[in-house]
């Protein structure tokens, strides 16, 4: 087996592990919003002027799918539209006081798990996140080039 073999093994193991632990937790906690929908509202919330270009941008989807997944969450009040004075053309989205519960409960479900990971990284020696890291970064931008190629096609 290559290293590159080894490595992309041992990641999705990873990846597959996290999500079989934690998306049960999440789904349990919200059962009326789409995981996809709370990433939507988690962009929102950090973002300034969040519109569906840059949500599609950032969630690497077409900006369709993000109209859609803006539109459900609209109809269900997480999320409102509002313009600014000196440009009616373009539709930005902000959290409802709704919008705003669901994004608190997900970033302490996220604090919650950090917390019960942390005993991994507190054995991690300086040089081996430097190392992961930047292993990480190089293959982000990377596959960020990629995808956008693949999405303006």
């Amino acid at each position: 087996m290559t290293n590159q073999e080894r490595i992309m093994s041992s990641l999705t193991n990873l990846f597959n592990k996290i999500e079989a632990h934690y998306r049960p937790q999440m789904e349990a906690e919200f059962t009326d919003i789409s995981l996809s929908e709370i990433e939507a509202i988690e962009y929102i919330a950090n973002n300034a002027q969040p519109n569906v270009t840059r949500l599609a941008d950032h969630l690497y989807m077409t900006r369709g799918a993000a109209s859609k997944i803006t539109k459900k969450l609209l109809d269900k009040g997480y999320i409102a539209r509002y313009q600014l004075p000196d440009n009616k053309k373009e539709i930005y989205f902000q959290l409802t006081s709704k919008g705003k519960s669901i994004n608190a409960r997900h970033e302490a479900l996220h604090q919650k798990f950090a917390e019960n990971d942390q005993v991994i990284f507190d054995e991690l020696t300086d040089e081996a996140v430097s190392n992961i890291l930047e292993f990480l970064n190089k293959y982000n931008k990377h596959l960020d080039s990629s995808i956008r190629k693949n999405i303006k096609k």
